[in-house]
C-alpha cells in the first residue's frame, strides 16, 4: 500500500542499508555535491563579479553594462542548471507530498530570479538577478555537504564495534580444526587464546579473566566462572603461557550482541536525518503564498490595465522578490556563528545544525570512567600491618609496580612517590623478577630476597594457601577497588583506590541543575563506585544508574525528558551518543565516541557542556531574530510588489538590504566575547572535590 505512494514521490522503499553500503553511498554523495559545488563556486564568483560591476556603476556606458550582464547570465547557466539541480528535484519532491519547504522557495527564487533576469536581457535592461540565483545555491550547497560530511563520518563509529572476520579454532570429538568465524554453528566449541577477543557469544565451559570494557566502560577485568554467559567483543584477559579459553556458541555472526548493537545504532541514526529547521517552518507557508501571489498578479495586472508583458514581469517580480537569500543565510549564518564562539571556547561542532536540538535540551545524561571522572584510580586509603615502615612500604611498593600495566598501577605509583622522607637509594629494594597474572595480580621478587603478591585477596590466599586473616574490610571503602599486598608473613596491606571525579564536575553539574536541566549518572560501572561518584559530585541517589549496559544506556536515555543530551567517551556509549538528540564526547574520548557524537570537548572536564548549552540558546535567538527580519521584508516587499511596480534596482537594493542586516545581526554572535557569548555566564569553576582522606594511614593490629 505504502511503496506506490512512497514511488509517486521520486523515493523507494528498502531494507535499512548495512553499515558498509551506507558508507559508500555517502561517500558517493560527497563527491557528487562537492563537484557541484565546485562548479558553483568557480563559475559563480564570475557571475557575483559582474553583477557587482553593473550595480556600483563601474562600467562607462550602458551598452557594455548590458554586455557584461549577457556574460553574467552565461556564467550562472552551468551553476544553476548543475549545481542547483538536487534543489529542483527535493522541492518536486515536497510538493507532491505537499510539504513544500526551504528547498521549493530556493528552487522558486533561482528560477523566479533567472526567468526575470532573461526576460529583462531581452529588454535591454542590465539590471538582473543571477547574481541572487547563484548566491542562493552555492550557499545551500555548503550546508547540504557539510551535513552529509558529518552523517558520513558518523558511520565511522561503527568501524569500533566490527570485529576482524578471523578463523577460529573450533573443537569438535577430541579434534582441534580451524574454521572462518562467520561458518561457525551454535553449539561448538571454540578456543580463545590469551589476550584475544572473544569472536562468538556464547557459554563460558572454564572460569577466566575477561575485559569487558567493550560492554561496561570499565578497564577492570571481571572474574566469570564456568556456566556465565560471555559476549564477543570481550578479552581474554590471562597470561600469554595460560590455556586457551573454551566457549559454547550460542550466537553466529550477525546474530551476537554487538551485531545487534550495530543495527540499533543504525536504525537511531537513520531516524534521526536531518534536523527540520527553523527555515524550513518560514518556507513551508512562504512558499505557497509567493506562488499564489505570483499567479494572481498576472491577471489582476491585465484586469487594471498592464499590457502582457508588464503584467508577466510583475508577476515573476513577486516570485524574485519573494526569493529567500536572506531566509537562506539566517540559519547558515547563525550556525557558522555560534561554531565559531564554539571553537574559541574548547568546543568543536562537528555538526553546526545541532544548534537547534541543543538549545531546546531538557535531559542530559553523563558516563561515568573518562567523562566525569580522570579515568586514573588514586590511592584514597591505606591501611598497613602494625609494625611497618610507611615510607619502606611506599619505596618497594614504586618498585613493584613501576612496570605493570594494569589500570590500577598509575594510581598506586603516585601514591608510592609521595612519601614523607626520602629514602637512600638501596638497590636491595629493586625488584629482581616480576611475573604477572593478567585480572588476578603480580608477584614480585625484590633483590633482597624478600616475596611479594599484589592483586585480589583470594587470589593471593590461593598463592600462600592460607587465608588472609588480618585483611578486614573498611566499610567506610566498600565503594573502592581494593588492592591487598601479603609477603611471606601474610597480610602486609590493602590499598584502597577510587577514580576522582574531574576538577571542574560538581560546579559544572549544580550550574545544570540550577538552570533547570534534568542529570543523571548512567554507568557501567558497580553500584558502589557509581553512588559514591554520585555523592561527590552532588547528584541524587535517585540519579545515578549502576551497571546498565549500552542497551540500558539509551532505554534509559529515552526515559528522560527530550530532547537529551548524553556525555559520554567509550565505545560502550556510542549507542547512547547515537541514541540522543545531541551526543557529546570528552577531550579524551575514543576514536569510536568521537565519531559517534555530534561535539567534543577541547579542554579537560566537563565545563563545556556549560557553556555549550548557553552558546546554543543564544545562537537560537539570533536564528530566530534573522527569520524575523526575513519574514517581515518578504512580507512588505510582496505587498509593495504587487500595488506598485518595483525598479528592479530597487528590489536588489531591497534584497542586499535584507541580507545586510541578516548579517550584521549575526556578526554580533561572532564578534562577541567568549564570555558574553552565554546567558549566564559559568562561576568559577573550583578544584575542590570532597574525598576520603589519603594521609593518615590506618594502621589495625595484627
Amino acid at each position: 500500500m505504502l511503496a506506490p505512494v512512497v514511488k509517486r514521490l521520486g523515493y523507494r522503499l528498502s531494507e535499512l542499508e548495512p553499515v558498509q553500503d551506507a558508507q559508500q553511498r555517502l561517500a558517493q554523495e560527497s563527491r557528487y555535491l562537492t563537484l557541484r559545488l565546485i562548479v558553483g563556486a568557480v563559475l559563480g564568483m564570475w557571475t557575483m563579479l559582474a553583477s557587482l560591476l553593473i550595480y556600483v556603476g563601474a562600467l562607462p556606458n550602458a551598452t557594455i553594462e548590458l554586455v557584461v550582464a549577457w556574460v553574467a547570465g552565461a556564467f550562472s547557466l552551468p551553476v544553476v542548471l548543475y549545481s542547483g539541480l538536487p534543489f529542483y528535484r527535493a522541492g518536486w519532491r515536497t510538493l507532491l507530498a505537499r510539504r513544500p519547504g526551504m528547498d521549493v522557495l530556493v528552487s522558486l527564487g533561482v528560477l523566479g530570479a533567472m526567468a526575470v533576469s532573461v526576460g529583462l536581457l531581452l529588454r535591454g535592461s542590465s539590471e538582473v538577478y543571477f547574481d541572487t540565483a547563484v548566491m542562493l545555491i552555492v550557499l545551500l550547497l555548503v550546508g547540504r555537504l557539510v551535513e552529509t560530511l558529518c552523517r558520513q563520518r558518523g558511520l565511522k563509529a561503527f568501524d569500533a564495534l566490527r570485529l576482524p572476520e578471523a578463523d577460529v579454532v573450533v573443537c569438535q570429538g577430541g579434534q582441534r580444526y580451524t574454521q572462518p568465524v562467520g561458518e561457525v554453528s551454535i553449539g561448538a566449541v571454540i578456543e580463545v587464546p590469551p589476550g584475544e577477543q572473544v569472536p562468538l557469544d556464547g557459554l563460558l565451559d572454564s572460569p577466566g579473566w575477561l575485559d569487558t570494557a567493550t560492554l561496561t566502560g570499565e578497564s577492570v577485568p571481571r572474574y566469570l566462572h564456568a556456566g556465565q554467559r560471555v559476549y564477543a567483543g570481550c578479552r581474554y584477559a590471562a597470561g600469554l603461557n595460560a590455556a586457551p579459553l573454551k566457549v559454547t556458541v550460542t550466537a553466529t555472526v550477525g546474530q551476537r550482541r554487538v551485531d545487534k548493537l550495530c543495527e540499533q545504532m543504525r536504525r537511531s541514526q537513520a531516524k534521526k536525518g536531518e534536523l527540520h529547521k527553523l527555515a524550513d517552518r518560514f518556507a513551508s507557508w512562504l512558499s505557497p503564498v509567493a506562488l499564489l501571489l505570483a499567479v494572481l498578479t498576472l491577471p489582476l495586472g491585465l484586469l487594471l490595465g498592464l499590457g502582457l508583458e508588464d503584467a508577466a514581469v510583475r508577476a515573476l517580480s513577486v516570485l524574485v522578490v519573494a526569493c529567500p537569500c536572506a531566509v537562506g543565510l539566517a540559519v547558515p549564518l547563525a550556525s557558522l556563528a555560534g561554531s565559531s564562539q564554539a571553537l574559541q571556547q574548547g568546543i568543536a561542532l562537528r555538526d553546526p545544525a545541532a544548534f537547534e536540538t541543543l538549545a531546546n535540551v531538557r535531559g542530559i545524561a553523563f558516563d561515568k570512567t573518562g567523562t566525569l571522572t580522570r579515568g586514573q584510580h588514586q590511592v584514597v586509603h591505606a591501611a598497613l600491618r602494625q609494625g611497618e615502615d610507611l615510607t619502606m612500604f611506599q619505596t618497594m611498593l614504586h618498585s613493584a609496580v613501576s612496570q605493570s600495566e594494569h589500570p590500577l598501577a598509575s594510581g598506586l605509583l603516585d601514591w608510592a612517590n609521595k612519601a614523607e622522607t626520602a629514602t637512600p637509594p638501596n638497590v636491595l629494594h629493586n625488584v629482581l623478577h616480576l611475573e604477572e597474572h593478567p585480572g588476578k595480580g603480580q608477584q614480585a621478587t625484590f633483590q633482597n630476597g624478600e616475596r611479594w603478591w599484589l592483586g585480589s585477596a583470594a587470589w593471593i590466599e590461593q598463592q600462600l594457601g592460607a587465608p588472609l586473616s588480618d585483611n578486614a574490610q573498611h566499610p567506610d571503602y566498600a565503594f573502592s577497588s581494593q588492592v591487598v599486598v601479603a609477603n611471606s608473613r601474610g597480610w602486609l596491606a590493602t590499598l584502597y583506590c577510587a577514580d576522582q571525579p574531574v576538577s571542574d564536575a560538581k560546579a559544572s553539574l549544580a550550574e545544570l541543575q540550577r538552570s533547570g536541566y534534568i542529570v543523571a549518572l548512567i554507568s557501567g560501572d558497580r553500584q558502589g563506585p557509581v553512588g559514591w561518584l554520585g555523592l561527590q559530585v552532588g547528584l541524587a541517589k535517585n540519579a545515578c544508574y549502576a551497571q546498565r549496559s549500552p542497551e540500558a544506556k539509551a532505554a534509559l536515555l529515552k526515559a528522560l525528558p527530550s530532547p537529551t543530551l548524553y556525555v559520554g567517551d567509550g565505545v560502550n556509549d556510542t549507542l547512547s551518543l547515537a541514541e540522543a538528540g545531541v551526543g557529546v564526547a570528552p577531550m579524551q574520548a575514543s576514536e569510536a565516541a568521537r565519531d559517534g557524537a555530534a561535539a567534543q570537548l577541547l579542554w579537560p572536564g566537563v565545563s563545556g557542556i556549560v557553556r555549550l548549552l548557553a552558546l546554543a540558546k543564544r545562537t537560537r535567538r539570533v536564528m530566530v531574530q534573522n527569520l524575523v527580519f526575513s519574514a517581515l521584508y518578504n512580507t512588505l516587499a510582496l505587498g509593495l510588489v504587487i500595488m506598485m511596480a518595483v525598479p528592479p534596482l530597487a528590489a536588489v537594493l531591497a534584497m542586499a538590504a535584507s541580507s545586510l542586516s541578516v548579517t550584521l545581526n549575526t556578526a554580533r554572535l561572532a564578534w562577541a566575547e567568549p564570555d558574553e557569548a552565554s546567558d549566564s555566564p559559568v562561576p568559577a569553576l573550583s578544584a575542590q572535590r570532597s574525598m576520603p582522606p589519603t594521609e593518615g594511614q590506618s594502621r589495625p593490629t595484627a
